[in-house]
Protein backbone atom coordinates (compact mmCIF):
# COMPACT_ATOMS: atom_id res chain seq x y z
CA UNK A 1 0.00 0.00 0.00
CA UNK A 2 1.65 3.07 -1.11
CA UNK A 3 0.37 6.59 0.69
CA UNK A 4 1.14 9.58 -1.36
CA UNK A 5 2.01 12.64 1.30
CA UNK A 6 1.79 16.19 0.49
CA UNK A 7 4.71 18.99 1.36
CA UNK A 8 3.19 21.04 4.20
CA UNK A 9 3.06 24.25 1.54
CA UNK A 10 1.28 22.13 -1.12
CA UNK A 11 0.41 23.42 -4.68
CA UNK A 12 -1.86 26.48 -3.76
CA UNK A 13 -2.13 27.69 -6.64
CA UNK A 14 -4.38 24.49 -7.60
CA UNK A 15 -6.36 24.20 -4.68
CA UNK A 16 -7.19 28.52 -5.15
CA UNK A 17 -8.49 27.70 -8.50
CA UNK A 18 -10.38 25.16 -7.32
CA UNK A 19 -12.30 26.99 -4.32
CA UNK A 20 -12.64 29.52 -6.64
CA UNK A 21 -14.38 27.47 -8.61
CA UNK A 22 -16.56 26.04 -6.05
CA UNK A 23 -17.38 29.68 -5.50
CA UNK A 24 -18.60 30.73 -8.35
CA UNK A 25 -20.68 27.49 -8.80
CA UNK A 26 -22.29 28.29 -5.55
CA UNK A 27 -22.82 31.82 -6.48
CA UNK A 28 -24.55 30.98 -9.49
CA UNK A 29 -26.32 27.89 -7.78
CA UNK A 30 -27.94 30.63 -5.34
CA UNK A 31 -28.39 33.55 -7.66
CA UNK A 32 -30.96 31.04 -9.82
CA UNK A 33 -32.64 29.02 -6.74
CA UNK A 34 -33.22 32.72 -5.33
CA UNK A 35 -34.91 33.92 -9.13
CA UNK A 36 -36.81 30.74 -9.28
CA UNK A 37 -38.16 31.63 -5.17
CA UNK A 38 -38.75 35.10 -6.46
CA UNK A 39 -40.56 34.83 -9.72
CA UNK A 40 -43.84 33.28 -8.44
CA UNK A 41 -43.88 36.09 -6.08
CA UNK A 42 -43.34 38.95 -8.44
CA UNK A 43 -45.71 37.56 -11.31
CA UNK A 44 -48.39 37.09 -8.54
CA UNK A 45 -48.14 40.74 -8.31
CA UNK A 46 -49.54 41.61 -11.77
CA UNK A 47 -53.27 41.85 -11.88
CA UNK A 48 -55.10 39.29 -13.03
CA UNK A 49 -57.27 38.33 -16.08
CA UNK A 50 -60.69 39.73 -14.47
CA UNK A 51 -58.76 42.66 -13.94
CA UNK A 52 -57.03 43.74 -16.96
CA UNK A 53 -60.95 42.77 -18.73
CA UNK A 54 -62.10 45.79 -16.45
CA UNK A 55 -58.91 48.29 -17.50
CA UNK A 56 -60.81 49.66 -20.63
CA UNK A 57 -64.43 48.95 -21.66
CA UNK A 58 -66.14 49.84 -25.31
CA UNK A 59 -69.11 51.60 -25.93
CA UNK A 60 -71.35 51.80 -29.15
CA UNK A 61 -72.42 55.34 -29.07
CA UNK A 62 -74.85 54.98 -32.22
CA UNK A 63 -77.87 54.26 -30.12
CA UNK A 64 -77.47 57.39 -28.13
CA UNK A 65 -79.97 60.14 -29.09
CA UNK A 66 -78.72 63.35 -29.20
CA UNK A 67 -79.22 65.78 -25.81
CA UNK A 68 -79.59 62.67 -23.51
CA UNK A 69 -77.09 60.87 -21.86
CA UNK A 70 -75.96 57.19 -20.23
CA UNK A 71 -73.84 55.81 -18.29
CA UNK A 72 -71.02 53.29 -18.50
CA UNK A 73 -68.88 51.45 -15.95
CA UNK A 74 -65.25 51.79 -16.24
CA UNK A 75 -62.97 50.68 -13.38
CA UNK A 76 -66.10 50.60 -10.91
CA UNK A 77 -67.13 53.95 -11.71
CA UNK A 78 -69.65 55.46 -13.30
CA UNK A 79 -68.69 57.06 -16.38
CA UNK A 80 -71.06 60.21 -18.12
CA UNK A 81 -71.38 59.67 -22.11
CA UNK A 82 -73.36 62.58 -23.26
CA UNK A 83 -74.48 63.42 -27.45
CA UNK A 84 -74.45 67.17 -27.14
CA UNK A 85 -77.04 69.04 -29.72
CA UNK A 86 -75.18 72.37 -31.81
CA UNK A 87 -76.78 74.31 -29.09
CA UNK A 88 -75.77 72.82 -26.20
CA UNK A 89 -71.79 72.70 -28.22
CA UNK A 90 -72.66 76.69 -28.67
CA UNK A 91 -73.13 77.42 -24.92
CA UNK A 92 -70.16 75.36 -23.79
CA UNK A 93 -67.68 77.40 -26.23
CA UNK A 94 -69.05 80.57 -25.70
CA UNK A 95 -67.98 80.56 -21.82
CA UNK A 96 -65.51 82.61 -20.69
CA UNK A 97 -62.77 80.94 -18.71
CA UNK A 98 -62.94 83.63 -16.35
CA UNK A 99 -66.01 82.72 -15.10
CA UNK A 100 -64.81 79.38 -14.44
CA UNK A 101 -63.57 78.38 -11.27
CA UNK A 102 -61.48 75.42 -12.64
CA UNK A 103 -60.47 77.07 -16.21
CA UNK A 104 -60.86 74.94 -18.97
CA UNK A 105 -61.93 74.81 -22.84
CA UNK A 106 -64.65 73.24 -23.94
CA UNK A 107 -62.15 72.20 -26.82
CA UNK A 108 -59.55 70.54 -24.42
CA UNK A 109 -62.37 68.15 -22.86
CA UNK A 110 -63.42 66.62 -26.30
CA UNK A 111 -61.43 64.92 -28.76
CA UNK A 112 -61.28 67.32 -31.99
CA UNK A 113 -63.80 65.86 -34.73
CA UNK A 114 -66.16 64.82 -31.89
CA UNK A 115 -67.58 67.72 -30.08
CA UNK A 116 -70.73 66.28 -29.76
CA UNK A 117 -69.64 63.47 -27.82
CA UNK A 118 -68.46 64.41 -24.07
CA UNK A 119 -67.15 61.60 -21.93
CA UNK A 120 -66.83 62.39 -18.05
CA UNK A 121 -66.03 60.25 -14.82
CA UNK A 122 -69.66 60.55 -13.44
CA UNK A 123 -68.11 61.53 -10.08
CA UNK A 124 -68.59 64.73 -8.15
CA UNK A 125 -65.14 66.13 -7.12
CA UNK A 126 -66.52 67.80 -3.77
CA UNK A 127 -67.36 64.35 -2.12
CA UNK A 128 -67.44 61.84 -4.48
CA UNK A 129 -71.40 61.84 -5.06
CA UNK A 130 -72.75 60.75 -8.24
CA UNK A 131 -74.73 63.99 -9.91
CA UNK A 132 -77.88 63.98 -11.37
CA UNK A 133 -78.08 64.66 -14.99
CA UNK A 134 -77.77 61.81 -17.61
CA UNK A 135 -81.58 61.34 -17.91
CA UNK A 136 -84.03 63.89 -19.11
CA UNK A 137 -85.99 63.78 -16.12
CA UNK A 138 -83.50 64.46 -13.32
CA UNK A 139 -82.59 68.07 -12.47
CA UNK A 140 -79.44 69.49 -14.04
CA UNK A 141 -78.96 72.84 -12.59
CA UNK A 142 -78.59 75.93 -13.70
CA UNK A 143 -76.15 75.22 -16.13
CA UNK A 144 -78.08 72.60 -18.25
CA UNK A 145 -75.38 69.80 -17.40
CA UNK A 146 -75.57 68.16 -14.25
CA UNK A 147 -76.35 68.55 -10.50
CA UNK A 148 -74.86 66.93 -7.36
CA UNK A 149 -77.91 66.24 -4.78
CA UNK A 150 -75.22 65.93 -1.90
CA UNK A 151 -74.48 69.81 -1.65
CA UNK A 152 -75.74 71.71 -4.48
CA UNK A 153 -72.44 71.36 -6.59
CA UNK A 154 -73.26 72.20 -10.50
CA UNK A 155 -71.40 70.99 -13.42
CA UNK A 156 -72.22 72.82 -17.24
CA UNK A 157 -72.41 70.29 -20.17
CA UNK A 158 -68.81 70.46 -20.61
CA UNK A 159 -68.79 68.95 -17.17
CA UNK A 160 -67.58 71.81 -15.88
CA UNK A 161 -67.72 73.33 -12.53
CA UNK A 162 -69.78 76.07 -12.35
CA UNK A 163 -71.45 76.67 -8.73
CA UNK A 164 -70.98 74.79 -5.25
CA UNK A 165 -68.73 73.18 -3.16
CA UNK A 166 -67.09 71.15 -5.83
CA UNK A 167 -63.11 72.08 -6.03
CA UNK A 168 -62.92 71.19 -9.73
CA UNK A 169 -64.11 69.74 -13.03
CA UNK A 170 -65.52 66.29 -13.45
CA UNK A 171 -62.22 64.65 -14.60
CA UNK A 172 -62.19 63.39 -18.51
CA UNK A 173 -60.83 59.44 -18.39
CA UNK A 174 -58.33 58.56 -20.73
CA UNK A 175 -60.45 57.64 -23.78
CA UNK A 176 -60.21 56.74 -28.11
CA UNK A 177 -62.55 56.59 -30.62
CA UNK A 178 -62.09 53.11 -32.62
CA UNK A 179 -64.88 54.23 -35.21
CA UNK A 180 -67.09 57.27 -35.25
CA UNK A 181 -69.56 55.10 -33.04
CA UNK A 182 -66.94 53.47 -30.89
CA UNK A 183 -65.10 54.40 -28.07
CA UNK A 184 -62.89 52.93 -26.12
CA UNK A 185 -62.43 54.20 -22.31
CA UNK A 186 -59.42 53.01 -20.58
Amino acid sequence: MSVTAHAPGGDHAEDASKRDFLKLVTAASTAIGVGALAWPLIDSMNPAADVLALSSVEFDLSPVPVGSAVTVVWRGKPVFVRHRSAAEIKTAEGVKLADLGDPQSDADRVKAGHAQWLVVVGICTHLGCVPLGNKPTEARGDYGGWFCPCHGSQYDVSGRMRHGPAPANLPVPPYAFLTDTKIRIG
